[in-house]
């Protein structure tokens, strides 16, 4: 395997696990604000921090899942989720196993790897970096 294919294999899956990792966490989102998909209610408008957390959780998470300004996107996913860790499930015990935090530390971790890495070639931020445009000082017709 030449070391193009496997840069290009590499992006591609760092696209596709940005987009599976992200829709699942969007529809965290879409379940805290709306009461849906298993949750028992919709979180109170503007209530800290649980209406917050899904408004994260689900422009957030659709930002990265489109690869649309997914590195500042991720970043704030990434901080959403280290704070959901260590002030709510760090209290309750040492190691995340101990203190059902897996999830927050999992999405935490991840979303600081897609800012730091970007969103591989699957993304609105590659199509808009492709697209040429016009010179600035081109000629007007009208």
């Amino acid at each position: 395997m030449t070391h193009d294919h496997s840069d290009r294999l590499g992006g591609i899956a760092l696209s596709v696990v940005r987009i599976v990792v992200s829709f699942m966490f969007m529809l965290h989102g879409v379940a805290a604000l709306f009461g849906v998909l298993g949750a028992p209610y919709a979180a109170p408008l503007f209530a800290w921090p649980s209406w917050w957390a899904g408004i994260i959780q689900f422009v957030g998470g659709g930002l990265v899942l489109l690869g649309l300004f997914t590195r500042p996107a991720a970043l704030v996913c990434s901080g959403a989720m280290a704070f959901a860790y260590f002030t709510v499930h760090q209290p309750r015990g040492l190691l995340p196993i101990q203190n059902a935090g897996v999830p927050a530390a999992l999405y935490a971790w991840f979303f600081l790897l897609i800012a730091a890495l970007g969103a591989g070639p699957f993304a609105l931020d590659a199509l808009f970096r492709r697209v040429p445009r016009a010179p600035e000082h081109a000629a007007r017709s009208d």
